[in-house]
């Protein structure tokens, strides 16, 4: 039946073209032979499908099925391996021929069919090989391969698409700010007067060129680069709670429950490397230059580690502290942070589990000093986070976070 449905296919000789032009984007054996030198299944059955990709530019090509099952059970295995023990204990390797493995499954996917189910799938394999797998830096084409799906799968699906909001920008206003406030400062006061007193502030007008600042506030954007893409959703205003939870949903329906009905309980796209999966909105953003800065002891070239806060108006952070550098930039909406120094951790009771060991039992929003009576000598620091604004959060600084509006705020963490 397969056959059939691929000869019927190809036929029409434009959409042989768009269903293997994918081809060109997977890797050549020579680029990913160190990462199989030691997993000797691998390196067999992945030599197989590259050799068998390169074929595919033919107008007689048909796939070899046989190699199709083997990285489907490739994929399987690494998968049970992943999925076996504690996580951090899987080697690296592992991890990144499970994501190779997965590639390669999508492209004897789009041989098979190109039918909406099919592109949907296509999708679901993708997530998994960035979610579970490791595809950054996995050989020169991983980011245009994961780009060029994306796109060709958005453009094939966008007549199902329904719209969305488009989210309506808030009037700038005048709030108290307890921190330094300071208006796009260079490199080198931002350095004297924040990163080496590890003091918090306020920065304006230093994320003013981000086009995202315009385009994501069209959710219909969003919808179209990266709704059939799957991502974990925080369930719950709050992580601490007991009803709280955590589940993958498509974004295309996360958007919809969450800016199109407000019955909905409350989900959260929350600390999410969602420009690794989706590197198109990367493209829409752009590291501050402030994120250069290293402390003494540090020489090695800095690691920026990007994450993604999306979410309806009540999406809470509790008070918790991290241990790296962070600017907390916001996109569109509005938040409403509360902060204390790391000089006052003794007063700010501690989660004693060691999951939440940096998150404070606290409401910071409504204190209870009967309860917690120590925190009656804490200082805490109130300010609020518009638009095109970005907030520097030194390490091991306390932070509760609260949106007053539906917000997509993004974080920049480096140590």
């Amino acid at each position: 039946m397969w056959r059939e449905n691929c000869g019927e296919l190809c036929k029409n000789s434009k959409q042989m073209e768009e269903r293997t032009e994918i081809y060109k984007y997977l890797p050549k054996y020579k680029e990913i032979k160190i990462i199989l030198e030691n997993e000797p299944e691998a390196n067999y059955i992945l030599g197989l499908a590259a050799t068998d990709v390169e074929k595919a530019n033919s107008e007689t090509y048909e796939y070899n099925e046989e190699v199709y099952y083997l990285i489907c059970s490739l994929a399987e295995k690494c998968w049970e391996r992943i999925h076996t023990g504690h996580f951090s204990a899987v080697p690296l390797e592992v991890r990144k021929i499970y994501a190779l493995s997965n590639y390669f499954k999508i492209f004897y996917l789009f041989c098979e069919s190109v039918s909406q189910q099919q592109l949907m799938r296509c999708a679901e394999v993708l997530d998994e090989a960035i979610l579970i797998g490791c595809t950054q830096g996995l050989y020169e084409g991983s980011d245009e391969f994961q780009s060029q799906l994306t796109s060709y799968i958005s453009k094939a699906l966008e007549n199902t698409q329904t719209p969305l909001p488009i989210i309506e920008p808030l009037k700038r206003q005048q709030f108290k700010c307890d921190i330094l406030v300071l208006d796009c400062p260079s490199i080198e006061d931002f350095r004297t007067k924040c990163f080496t007193t590890e003091h918090p502030a306020l920065l304006l007008n230093t994320i003013k060129h981000w086009p995202a600042l315009q385009k994501w506030r069209d959710l219909n954007y969003i919808h179209k680069l990266a709704g059939n893409r799957t991502v974990p959703i925080e369930i719950g205003s709050n992580y601490t709670n007991d009803e709280w939870s955590q589940q993958l949903v498509k974004i295309r329906d996360f958007l919809h429950r969450q800016f199109t009905n407000t019955d909905n309980e409350i989900e959260y796209l929350a600390q999410h490397e969602l420009f690794d999966q989706i590197p198109a909105l990367k493209a829409d953003i752009r590291i501050p230059d402030y994120c250069i800065l290293r402390t003494k002891d540090s020489e090695s070239p800095a690691h920026v580690s990007i994450k993604a806060w999306l979410g309806p108006k009540n999406t809470i952070s509790p008070l918790h502290y991290d241990p790296e550098h962070n600017l907390l930039c916001q996109v569109f909406g509005r938040k409403h942070i509360i902060l204390a120094s790391p000089a006052d951790t003794p007063n700010l009771y501690a989660h004693e589990s060691e999951m939440l060991c940096n998150t404070s039992q606290l409401d910071a929003a409504q204190l209870d000093f009967e309860k917690f009576p120590l925190a009656a000598k804490a200082t805490f620091y109130n300010v609020t986070l518009q638009a095109g604004d970005c907030l520097y959060i030194p390490p091991k600084w306390w932070h509760y976070v609260r949106a007053e509006s539906e917000s997509f705020s993004v974080s920049f963490w480096w140590s």
